[in-house]
């Protein structure tokens, strides 16, 4: 086999590593090197984009230490029996690569996943490897994202939460049915286990020792974690409630959610059709509302028989539409709680609404000054000079929805 060159590996590499949708930097611990020690950092200005809760984006390394792999998962294009070309970054490598694409200002931190090689600790041996080099051999104060493997020993993964920014472990599916079927080396009870164990660590850092020491931060950006949609039979309700049990049960910072995608020479298990793309969507914009705006996944889900979200519009409008003698919403009285599930209001206009209407009474043009989105949100809202006309209309969810398509035979 022929030996491949550091930028043949890093095409492969980088190609395999896209399958990881949960790459963020949010969260992370604000550094920088401006004051002359050590290089990189984790704001400023800057491969993978990833955006902050304030709309900063933030470009990231993004590869695998590997694609060789000694499982065999069904849905995984770098699986044991996959007919893919295959590459490996030695740790050297991968600290090289990162300093190297930070000089240029090409990127602002490394995001690192791998397949696992000879066994889940010896992986995970590489991967922390590469984090202690780059902080404390190379003083990188960049960000840094691992994806560990659960089944390597605990001692390992409390090593890379010492150096890394966050750290996420994948659930891989929705339920544990799906995971057997589809990852039978793979135990769903062995993940949450490794998960709860982040989540005990990242509490501890808040206790202080005997003699008035903080221990050492560990993940300051907390953990995450990734499920693939579309792959099993599983709706948008089961999904959701899933990701509700593992944010209140690990306090996790994301739960990403990644459409599935047909793979070469894949198992006749699997779809041979991927979901629409507007399905992953949706189930973000589902996890926000659970999140930030108040709604549970009954609410969020029960407007279809079926368990699935109405891919046609989103699920805050879909809710309001189902509940017309919820509205109209008068701004200048509703509470909080109440326009939060405003269709069209976002949790910054619902702030300038109630920070505004202490000193005067709302108008119409005052809530698009504000950032309101009004197509969406007029038919719900009374204003000082707006009522809303054809509220119980029966054509208001048409005025909403796109309008159809002529399917093409070709």
């Amino acid at each position: 086999m022929s030996t491949k060159t550091l930028e043949q590996k890093l095409a492969i590499l980088s190609d395999a590593a896209k399958y990881d949708a949960s790459c963020a930097s949010s969260g992370g611990q604000r550094r920088d090197s401006r004051d002359g020690k050590g290089i990189g950092s984790t704001t400023g200005s800057g491969i993978c984009h990833a955006y902050a809760p304030d709309g900063r984006c933030i470009s990231l390394l993004k590869i695998l230490m590997t694609n060789f792999c000694i499982y065999d998962c069904a849905y995984c294009v770098n699986r044991v029996s996959s007919n893919v070309e295959r590459a490996r970054f030695t740790p050297e490598e991968v600290v090289h690569l990162t300093l190297e694409f930070y000089r240029r200002n090409y990127i602002e931190g490394l995001f690192l996943s791998s397949g696992i090689i000879r066994s889940p600790d010896d992986t995970m041996t590489d991967m922390v490897r590469i984090a202690r080099s780059l902080r404390l051999d190379h003083h990188f104060r960049g960000y840094i994202h691992l994806k560990t493997i659960p089944d390597a020993d605990p001692k390992l993964i409390e090593q890379a939460g010492l150096y890394a920014d966050r750290l996420s472990i994948n659930v891989e599916l929705p339920t544990d049915r799906a995971v057997k079927d589809y990852a039978p080396e793979k135990s769903p009870d062995q993940i949450r286990k490794a998960m709860a164990d982040v989540r005990v660590l990242k509490e501890a850092q808040k206790d202080r020792t005997h003699t008035g020491r903080k221990p050492p931060k560990f993940a300051p950006a907390g953990q995450s974690t990734q499920m693939i949609v579309g792959a099993d039979g599983a709706t948008d309700a089961t999904i959701l409630q899933s990701s509700t049990r593992l944010y209140s049960s690990y306090k996790l910072k994301r739960v990403y959610y990644s459409a599935f995608s047909p793979i070469p020479d894949a198992s006749r298990v699997l779809p041979l059709v991927k979901p629409p793309l507007i399905r992953e969507h949706r189930l973000y914009q589902a996890d926000w509302l659970m999140r930030f705006y108040g709604f549970d996944v009954s609410e969020i889900t029960a407007n279809r028989n079926d368990g699935n979200l109405d891919l046609d519009i989103d699920p805050k409008l879909a809710w309001a539409l189902a509940n017309r003698h919820d509205f109209p919403v008068d701004v200048n009285r509703a509470p909080r709680e109440v326009l939060l599930r405003v269709p069209g209001f976002g949790t910054k206009t619902v702030g300038r609404i109630l920070a505004t209407r202490v000193h005067r009474t709302l108008r119409y043009d005052d809530l698009r000054r504000m950032g309101a989105n009004l197509k969406n949100a007029k038919p719900f809202i009374h204003a000082l000079d707006w009522s809303p006309r054809g509220l119980d209309a029966v054509d208001l969810r048409a005025r909403f929805a796109p309008p159809p398509e002529q399917l093409s035979l070709f």
